[in-house]
């Protein structure tokens, strides 16, 4: 197909899951229960990145677990540094392993806002300035994340959202997940999670599915939810190896040298034009030839640029002067 573009075809290999919620609301056990799902795919192992020692408990078996007794079997990574995890899921070999979790991003998050160590504002602020290097290693972490080829799933701890109301107020008009603000945008199917008391006194884990890009599960509500809950976006992923689109830090550096390279090109055709127009006015014998010559710069003002322009311009009426002299 001509030009930069090409017929679109779907590349997602691998299924991309965050979950949110409040503390106690099932988002560690319900990510154990999709790795596991996912891992047996392929039969391949689960990585798990620890940051609370959230998954203790889990690694035993205990009868009275009804929906899970058995111990579930996965490899752990306990850590609370934003370092530690980029390199593990950028090391990551996905020979053995066929899922990754990361549990949870907002202890990463809050430790790449910590790791800053420069002056802060009033009240303790990062400065604005701060916060593109602050972010770096979290947006790497993301970009890993994503086209690591493995399934990924995210779990973090549920933010509010806070807005002005018309009375200039902060009111707290929804949820999110308290991590990086891009975060949640991030994944294939972000959902939000709680435990929610019945009518009896019991209570029962429920996942809401904010999103959904295949189209499947957005909107819809489910209560206890598992391996099974995902499983149909699972047969639409496509390929053997998951999409590539490189991250920020790389779309920059792309850029930049296409910058350097288009303003390198304009100083090489200014000099060209500049070199041209000084040519034909050192090379006019008559004043009309010098008119003729000058008529070169018409419209080419700013190509040229003030400096390159003011020197022509100068150029031409010294030889305008030497001409009157010939006459």
């Amino acid at each position: 197909m001509a030009g930069k573009f090409t017929k679109a075809k779907a590349e997602q290999a691998r299924l991309k899951v965050g979950l949110y919620g409040g503390q106690g609301s099932g988002k560690t056990l319900t990510a154990l229960m999709l790795a596991e799902g996912l891992a047996r795919i392929d039969g391949k192992r689960v990585a798990y990145v620890d940051t609370e020692r959230g998954t203790d408990f889990y690694t035993k078996t205990i009868p009275e677990r009804a929906c899970h007794p058995d111990g579930f079997d996965f490899d752990a990574l306990y850590t609370r540094s934003i370092m530690e995890a980029l390199d593990a899921v950028r090391t990551l070999d996905t020979s053995v392993y066929g899922v990754v979790v990361i549990d949870s991003i907002t202890h990463l998050w809050e430790a790449a806002r910590e790791a800053y160590t420069g002056k802060k504002g009033p009240g303790g602020q990062i400065p604005i300035q701060a916060w593109a290097a602050i972010k770096r290693p979290y947006k790497q972490l993301m970009t890993a994340f994503l086209e690591c080829n493995a399934h990924a799933i995210l779990c973090g701890r549920e933010g509010v959202v806070l807005e002005k109301d018309d009375e200039g107020e902060m009111v707290v008009t929804g949820t999110k997940m308290k991590a990086e603000g891009e975060t949640p945008y991030e994944p294939h199917v972000l959902g939000r999670m709680r435990n929610v008391r019945q009518k009896d006194g019991a209570f029962h884990v429920e996942l809401f599915v904010e999103k959904d890009r295949s189209g499947t599960l957005t909107g819809r509500t489910f209560a206890n939810p598992s391996y099974e809950t995902f499983a149909p976006i699972v047969r639409y992923l496509s390929g053997d190896t998951q999409a590539q689109i490189g991250s920020l830090d790389d779309a920059a550096e792309k850029d930049a040298a296409a910058l350097e390279a288009a303003e390198e090109s304009a100083r090489k055709e200014r000099e060209t034009l500049a070199s041209q127009i000084k040519a034909a006015i050192l090379g006019a014998q008559t004043i009309d030839a010098l008119k003729a010559a000058w008529s070169l710069t018409t419209g080419k003002k700013t190509k040229l640029g003030d400096d390159a322009f003011g020197s022509l311009e100068a150029l031409k009426d010294a030889r305008k002067v030497e001409l009157l002299k010939a006459a």
